[in-house]
Formats: C-alpha cells, sequence, structure tokens
C-alpha cells in the first residue's frame, strides 16, 4: 500500500505517524499553537527526530466552537509556514489541512505534497476537481455541520454503516475523477456521541473492506478527555492507550501531538505481527 508524495512512494505497509503543528491561536491544544518562525522550527524539527513520516500543517481550528479565519488569514498562517519548513528540512513530507482549494493548490505550489480536507469535498466544490488536477494523495474526513453545530449532529441508527456509506459514495464520487491515492479519516469527534467515537474505534477493522489506508485522529481529544477524567494537557497516557487499539484494529497513520510515544505503539504492535 503506497501513496506518492512529490514523486517518492511512501509506503503505508508498515504504520507511519503524521505530526500535528497548528498555526493558530487557538487549537484545542495549546502545546500544538505555534506562531513564531523558531517555535515552528523547533518543533518540526522535534518531530522528524522522533519518527514522524508526515507533518500536517492546519491554518484554521477546527475544534468544537471554534471562530471562523478568512481563507486570507489561513493563507498567512499556512503558506510560509510551508515554504519556511521546506527550506530547512528539504525531503521533509507535508500535508496541508484545510478544506480550501485555493489554499490546497497553493500549498501544493509551495511544497506540500498531502491534502488533508476534513469537509471531504463538500465545503468547498472545486476540492476535488482540484486535488485530480495536482495528482497529490487526498485525505477525506467524515463530518457533520461546522465546528459550531457538529455537537448537536449525532443522530445516527447505526454510526459505523452510515460512516461506511459515506466513505462508499466519497470514493466512488474521487474515483470518477481519476483521484486514486485516497485516505480516509472516520473523523473522530466532529459530530459523534461518546459512545459513537468508541463503536467507531471498536469496529475500526470494517473500513478496511473500503481498501484504502485509514488515518485515525484522536490525539488528546474529548474522547480521551472525558473517559479519563482530565482535559488535553493530562491526556497523553490515554492517547496512548486509544493509539494502540486503533493500531490494532488497523490503522495506517496516526495523526498525532506527541509523535515519540505513538512511535513507540508502533514498534510494540509491530512485535505481534
Amino acid at each position: 500500500m503506497y501513496i506518492n508524495c512529490n514523486g517518492s512512494l511512501l509506503s503505508l505497509a508498515k504504520p507511519v505517524v503524521m505530526g500535528i503543528i497548528n498555526t493558530t491561536p487557538d487549537s484545542f491544544y495549546k502545546n500544538s499553537r505555534i506562531q513564531f518562525e523558531n517555535q515552528l522550527l523547533t518543533t518540526c524539527e522535534k518531530m522528524l527526530h522522533d519518527g514522524a513520516t508526515i507533518i500536517d500543517i492546519g491554518g484554521y481550528s477546527s475544534r468544537p466552537g471554534a471562530a471562523q479565519v478568512t481563507e486570507e488569514e489561513e493563507t498567512l498562517r499556512t503558506i510560509d509556514a510551508i515554504q519556511l519548513l521546506k527550506k530547512h528540512f528539504t525531503d521533509i513530507i507535508i500535508s496541508i489541512d484545510t478544506f480550501r482549494s485555493n489554499i490546497a493548490r497553493l500549498a501544493i505550489e509551495k511544497g506540500a505534497a498531502i491534502i488533508n480536507d476534513i469537509s471531504a469535498g463538500e465545503e468547498d466544490e472545486q476540492m476535488l476537481e482540484t486535488v485530480a488536477a495536482l495528482n497529490v494523495p487526498y485525505i477525506m474526513m467524515h463530518k457533520r455541520g461546522t465546528p459550531k453545530t457538529m455537537t448537536r449532529l449525532t443522530n445516527y441508527e447505526d454510526v459505523t454503516q452510515e460512516v461506511f456509506d459515506y466513505f462508499t459514495l466519497k470514493i466512488a464520487e474521487a474515483k470518477k475523477l481519476h483521484i486514486h491515492d485516497i485516505i480516509i479519516d472516520l473523523g473522530f469527534g466532529f459530530a459523534k456521541s461518546l459512545e459513537q467515537n468508541y463503536q467507531l474505534l471498536n469496529q475500526l477493522e470494517v473500513f478496511k473492506l473500503l481498501g484504502k489506508p485509514i488515518m485515525v485522529g484522536i490525539s488528546r481529544k474529548k474522547m480521551i478527555q472525558n473517559v479519563i477524567q482530565a482535559d488535553a494537557m493530562d491526556a497523553l497516557n490515554g492517547s496512548t492507550a486509544a493509539h494502540t487499539i486503533a493500531l490494532l484494529k488497523g490503522s495506517n497513520i496516526l495523526r498525532v501531538h506527541d509523535v515519540r510515544e505513538a512511535v513507540e505503539c508502533i514498534k510494540i504492535v509491530q512485535m505481534l505481527n
């Protein structure tokens, strides 16, 4: 199982880690917020040293209740960061976390290799065509509503079946445009109750039937915090436990705040194979 990143094939046969860098002032985990060049370089260098394969740059917080960000502001927050990282770490694989096609296009032009879209093309009708034209890997996520409304949109008859059906349709739509390097993200925490999040985690292997790599983004989220009764700052141990489950259930990419610990999870789980 490979994806083509800037002309190089990245194998996902063994799980890899995506390190989260948020160039925002309001992401839910404050230690992931980066607003200065030296902080960006230091954080990225540590993540790469600790074993991150992909660095995910995002300039628009999608936490519940987050404020809207203009396209101009999101561009300022992300594009300079991508250029700076590519200058200092020439072989780095960067994903751009955006639902806006214009930003996705510019990010790829400036050195990013992957588009990570929390809306699966539903927030910008030009996104899928843009991905197809750029011929880059595309991460599509399931969600409902916006950061301000999604907590009220958790009425599923069977969340696993409905999310599976959603990706069946979305993958078919992407394939019609000849988008082949597709990665799916179940959208943990996005319009799902606590119980629904854990149902999806428990039934993660069902989604292997779609034949696409699976990215799991659960690091330090409310679904962890609420179970262990801790805030994001104290949710590392719970995140590690959940990451281990995700790997055992078939996750190919762990999107995390804490790279070293996630890499260690992969090493341990790999010993079972």
